[in-house]
């Protein structure tokens, strides 16, 4: 049984206290650390099982009997947590950006070269069951040689403007997920970026500096053509989908719902909304992407989401925030670190 500590207990560090509680048969989580705990981070651990709870995550990292650590505290402290654990010996699953800092990914790049731990970066979306389906019909062939990449994601509400300030901007934290998939979905890296964006939904966001609605458009070194759209608030819910078009056909998934029942009467023909947002959306994914994280450590395979995605990712969402700045194409290849 592996023992596993985990690094912030805000809304995504439950999300995995949850899913590894109920999901994850081969681990357990032996201690949980937050410099901000509170009485309700206290009992909600003392439900989940977890004994030891600490607001110094550095008695996790010195603790022998801890595997691996989940780090899921504020997007500043991952790379400098990441060193930290990687030295202490632990295998750890990072919490997506690893930074927003280029230079700072490199460095943990670096530590890991030194290191036979385990590191896993947190693209839950790889694990989805849906784009998992895209993911197999590409690679099986059975749309051909991919030409066209769509994908829709639109968050039901934006963010409050005190986490917008600190949050990278559109493209290092909601748009980086796409990125991801972008790669994963074609297995295919970037070569080039280009952005437009506006503040369509709430003045506050461009006032700190930021946008709410995006389309980028990337060009794949397969040749492929992808297309993301974004925004900020969608009225109906969670919109997650995707479409890969290629020379033999297509493939595409909808959004996940409540149900898929259908009323027909003579008011109309109706269905239920998307899932609301990404804890009810994807929480089998999480679950699935720890599983694997573990396997991993168990079975000494490699992370299927490693340090070098992360790094990717980022250079995509700098080359995206490049080029809505400059208004122009931006190769990935301009972005130095």
């Amino acid at each position: 049984m592996l023992n596993i500590g985990i690094i912030g207990a805000g809304r995504i560090g439950k999300v995995h206290g949850e899913s590894i509680t109920r999901y994850v048969k081969e681990a357990k989580i032996k201690s949980i650390a937050d410099s901000y705990l509170n009485d309700d981070t206290r009992q909600w651990a003392k439900d989940k099982g977890i004994l030891e709870v600490y607001t110094d995550y550095k008695k996790i990292l010195n603790d022998p009997e801890i595997d691996a650590v989940l780090i899921c505290s504020s997007t500043d402290t991952h790379s400098p947590i990441s060193i930290e654990a990687i030295r202490a010996g632990k295998h750890v699953f990072c919490e997506k950006p690893i930074d927003h800092d280029l230079s700072r990914i490199k460095e943990v790049i670096d530590e890991l070269g030194k290191s036979k731990v385990k590191y896993q970066v947190g693209f839950n979306r790889r694990f989805d069951h849906n784009f998992k389906s895209i993911k197999s019909a590409v690679a099986s062939g059975k749309i051909g040689q991919p030409h066209i990449l769509k994908i829709t994601s639109r968050d039901p509400e934006p963010p409050s403007i005190d986490y917008v300030k600190v949050s990278g901007g559109m493209f290092l934290d909601m748009t980086i997920h796409d990125f991801d998939m972008a790669r994963y979905l074609l297995d295919s890296e970037v070569v080039e970026v280009y952005a437009m964006g506006g503040v369509l939904i709430d003045s506050a966001i461009g006032k700190a500096g930021d946008v709410d609605t995006a389309i980028v458009t990337l060009k794949m070194q397969n040749g492929t053509l992808a297309v993301i759209d974004n925004s900020r608030k969608s009225a109906y819910g969670y919109d997650q989908r995707a479409e890969v078009f290629g020379s033999l056909g297509q493939v595409s998934v909808a959004n996940d719902s409540g149900s898929t029942a259908v009323i027909s009467n003579e008011a109309g023909v109706t269905g239920e909304k998307p899932l609301f947002f990404f804890l009810e959306r994807y929480m089998q994914a999480y679950a699935e992407e720890i599983t694997e994280f573990v396997e991993a450590i168990v079975n000494d395979k490699d992370t299927s989401v490693n340090a070098e995605d992360g790094l990717q990712a980022v250079l995509i969402g700098e080359a995206a925030t490049k080029s809505l700045h400059e208004n122009r194409p931006v190769k990935l290849s301009e972005i130095k670190f």
